[in-house]
């Protein structure tokens, strides 16, 4: 039975055509061959698994081939070439620099530089995992380097880059590789298992693909892995399975909940996460990646940002319409706060618990129901204030004081009629004594003109529907001073949680208020003004609740920053005493004080 080849190894790629992901570079290597530009040294760098070596074991074979095709790729006939696939080219040397990485092995290598190839154009030394060569390794090396033999071209690779000297550095041309793309990785698995003969889902590749994180060596082990487990037939729930993977489906169903503010569901979801063995790092950072692909995908521009298979990009586009940005930034939000004190909590399940709570009640706060229903509270409260207009004894003494509260207006209208009307029924001789005609007194206590008020209105909440209430109608209560400013201070501290920076700019200048109703705030600047201003329906119709005065208005302004020069010396520091107040000067003069440098 012959060895298993892992895959790895198995489909290396030998030819720059066959190098998945880094067309730029074989493409500059090619030219570099065929215009016969090729440096005396390169270094190439870059995460693991992308083909750095592979790139530098196909630039050494190429460059000594001795028939060079059209494409600039070997022919694997000539004498050089057989030698390489061989593994017998005394040409191409590779040396690991992590175990040979002391002045002596450097020497040893410079030693052998002087002797040229016998075989082919070049001797090409390959060094692999160069940055972890010692410092003095590295100053042997420079000279070498620097001006080696017209024979001699040296390959570096390394994964960290900022560890190489910068004399170093700056003797080779670099390349950087880049991470290969979840898209290529996935159509050179779907090539492996082709030759395999392995029936693999286009899901299941993608999941592969992507938990290779770019590097093509760790997906070609992982199909080994799978195919190992799954025979010839890999389906995409195998490979979660076996890769300890979290389903997308959980995600979508997670932010259906979330959309519809189902707390129960949710928490039921996630114990069953729990329970199939996921950790709750691995399902924020997960839930956190589908938010952004969510986000991403409300543009048809930046949908293809998204590294997933067609058919979830699908359902990605179908979720997305459901969302609003809105409530994807906010959600994002506490996920990534989430993320930040998950590995601090001493109840890990909690903290991940509360964000999605957090999240539900957000998107239920925000949802289209609730806000459809808060505009049907004005239709029934218009009709209730009519009644305060039709009485005619109010009407002419509502203008008449502008501190008049209209609560005793409304009662001295209707209530001498009711009155009137049982002293009737209970006095059929029409007898009428003056201690009923003062019987309106108890009435008062009652708070029957509120109930014709916007002002004891269910929900209150929004600017629309004190909006709705004639002006001549809208009480209008003397305010003082004091009560003012603790109405305002107790109107800051709510949102000093929510909106920090809308706190900051309520409390960082005392406000004041005329007779007529105008509070005037200053603030720093026009971003602290165009927060007042976003929120202004909703500060002025709390204190016009408050405060009972439905004439209050607010306007704002920049104040002007003084620049004061900060004294630093003591004759500056004087100065500025004196300019605070001037008989420092003068008790200077009469105890004839100076100063002491």
């Amino acid at each position: 039975m012959d060895s298993f080849i892992v895959s790895a190894r198995k489909y290396r790629p030998v030819t720059f055509d066959s190098v998945v992901g880094q067309k730029s570079i074989t493409n500059t290597l090619k030219n570099a061959i065929r215009n016969d530009h090729l440096a005396q040294a390169f270094l190439f760098t870059g995460p693991r698994g992308v083909g750095k070596t592979t790139c530098a074991r196909i630039l050494a074979k190429t460059i000594n081939c001795e028939n060079l095709n059209e494409k600039i790729e070997a022919c694997d006939q000539c004498e050089p070439c057989k030698a390489f696939n061989e593994s017998s080219a005394f040409n191409v040397h590779e040396l690991d620099a992590a175990s040979n990485n002391s002045v002596d092995d450097i020497r040893k290598l410079v030693d052998q530089v002087r002797i040229p190839p016998q075989i082919g154009r070049y001797k090409v030394y390959i060094i692999d995992e160069v940055h972890m060569l010692t410092t003095q390794a590295f100053n042997a090396f420079l000279k070498t380097l620097e001006e080696p033999p017209k024979y001699a071209k040296f390959i570096l690779a390394t994964t960290e880059k900022h560890k190489i000297i910068p004399t170093i550095l700056s003797r080779c041309q670099i390349f950087d590789f880049a991470r290969i793309t979840v898209d290529d990785i996935a159509k050179h698995l779907h090539f492996v298992a082709e030759k395999e003969g392995v029936n693999a889902e286009h899901n299941a590749l993608h999941i592969m693909a992507q938990k290779a994180d770019g590097a093509l060596r760790d997906a070609l082990s992982i199909f080994d892995q799978m195919v190992s487990f799954s025979g010839n037939h890999l389906t995409y729930k195998q490979v979660i399975e076996n890769l300890n993977v979290l389903d997308y489906d959980y995600y979508f169903r997670i932010t259906d909940m979330l959309l519809k503010g189902q707390s129960t569901e949710i928490l039921l979801l996630i114990n069953e996460i729990i329970y199939k063995g996921f950790e709750g790092s691995e399902f924020i950072g997960g839930f956190g990646e589908h938010l952004r692909n969510l986000l991403i995908s409300q543009s048809p521009a930046t949908v293809q940002l998204i590294e997933v298979s067609d058919d979830i990009r699908a359902h990605y586009l179908e979720q997305a319409q459901q969302c609003s940005p809105e409530f994807l930034l906010k959600a994002l939000e506490i996920n990534t706060q989430a993320d930040l004190n998950y590995k601090e909590s001493n109840n890990k399940r909690l903290t991940l618990e509360l964000a999605l709570l957090q999240m539900a009640a957000f998107s239920k706060k925000k949802s289209p129901e609730l806000s459809e229903e808060r505009p049907a509270l004005a239709p029934p409260q218009a009709p209730q204030e009519k009644p305060a207009e039709s009485i005619p004894p109010p009407a002419p003494a509502a203008s008449t004081s502008f501190k008049a509260p209209p609560k005793e207006e409304d009662d001295t209208g209707p209530l001498p009629s009711f009155s009137e009307a049982r002293r009737h029924e209970e006095e059929p001789n029409g007898k009428t004594t003056p201690k009923i005609e003062t019987k309106p007194a108890p009435p008062k206590t009652s708070f029957r003109p509120f109930s014709l008020k916007i002002h004891d209105a269910p929900e209150p909440e929004t600017e629309e529907e004190e909006l709705t209430v004639p002006e001549e109608d809208q009480p209008r209560d003397s305010i003082s001073l004091n009560s003012f400013l603790a109405a305002w201070k107790t109107l800051a501290e709510t949102f000093m949680e929510d909106s920090q920076s809308l706190y900051v700019a309520m409390t960082n200048y005392e406000p004041s208020i005329t007779p007529s109703g105008m509070i005037k705030l200053k603030v720093d600047n026009a971003i602290q003004e165009n927060l007042i201003h976003e929120r202004k329906a909703e500060l002025l119709g709390y204190l016009r609740k408050e405060l009972n005065n439905y004439a209050i208005q607010l306007e704002t302004s920049i104040a002007e920053v003084q620049r004061q020069q900060k004294a630093y010396l003591p004759k500056e520091k004087l100065d500025k005493f004196i300019e605070k107040n001037p008989d420092i000067e003068r008790l200077c003069k009469d105890l004839d004080l100076d100063l002491i440098y």
